[in-house]
């Protein structure tokens, strides 16, 4: 168990600005141990998320446009903007329509292109919209839904690690595929259980998984494989994604 807690905390330091003061030894089984608890931290930042709409509706003055903003503000504090970098990076490298080689070469320099600040704006103007509008809306099952959204955005940047080449064999993807072994998988259909009692969450699942599916094959496509700036992107699209799930399901399943 000592492993697993200390793959949860290093998950932590790597994946969100929540502040750990411990020094953990980066050795190969601490590492698997944090792709395998990459959901229990997106679990983590669901219930932030979560309760932080529910205090906010509940017990505050505040309106559903205060609500909503503050939730899209918190989405960017808690991973410390790390997805959203890593979306920039990769958008500025795809839309740049260059050969591999130079894709990555775009990827990893600092500068911010045109490309990479039109698809952040639009990325945090789409999200902004989702949750505004599921905020106006919110019910019982809303804040179900809402933790789920960062879990399985952490999912797929785990299956990212796990079952995408990497693009070059250097850099933080390289670092954690690395030590990811044919049992790290084993843990994830054991975290999708908690999906299955409920078509709604379901639906969220399966939408993760054609998420993932599509991330992988644009990725392999584009850049030969992943870097930490394409798992980062794709735990960010998919958050997205999910995001506009469940403002359909507001007008579906809830009318």
């Amino acid at each position: 168990m000592r492993s697993y807690w200390f793959g949860f905390l290093i998950a932590l330091q790597f994946f969100t600005s929540i502040p750990i003061r411990k020094e953990i030894p980066m050795n190969p089984v601490y590492v698997e141990r944090t792709v395998r608890m990459l959901p229990l931290v997106g679990i983590l930042q669901g219930a932030i998320y979560s309760g932080c709409v529910y205090i906010l509706l509940e017990w505050s003055p505040f309106s559903d446009l205060a609500a909503a903003f503050t939730i899209w503000l918190l989405a960017i504090a808690v991973t410390g903007g790390l997805h959203l970098d890593g979306w920039i990076d990769s958008s500025d490298a795809y839309f740049s329509y260059r050969d591999r080689a130079k894709r990555l070469e775009i990827m990893a320099d600092p500068r911010i292109g045109a490309f990479g600040v039109i698809s952040v704006i639009v990325l945090l103007a789409a999200k902004f919209l989702f949750m505004y509008e599921v905020v106006q809306k919110a019910e019982g099952m809303t804040y179900v839904w809402i933790m789920a959204i960062p879990f399985l955005g952490k999912m797929v940047a785990g299956l990212m690690l796990m079952f995408a080449p990497a693009a070059k064999n250097e850099g933080l993807a390289h670092f954690f595929q690395q030590a990811c072994r044919r049992q790290t998988v084993w843990m994830y259909p054991v975290y999708l259980f908690f999906f299955l009692w409920n078509k709604e969450m379901f639906l969220m699942m399966i939408s993760a998984f054609l998420l993932f599916v599509i991330g992988r094959k644009v990725a392999v496509k584009a850049f030969g494989g992943i870097t930490g700036d394409v798992v980062g992107a794709a735990a960010e699209g998919t958050e997205a994604g999910l995001w506009m799930i469940v403002w359909l399901l507001h007008y579906g399943a809830t009318g």
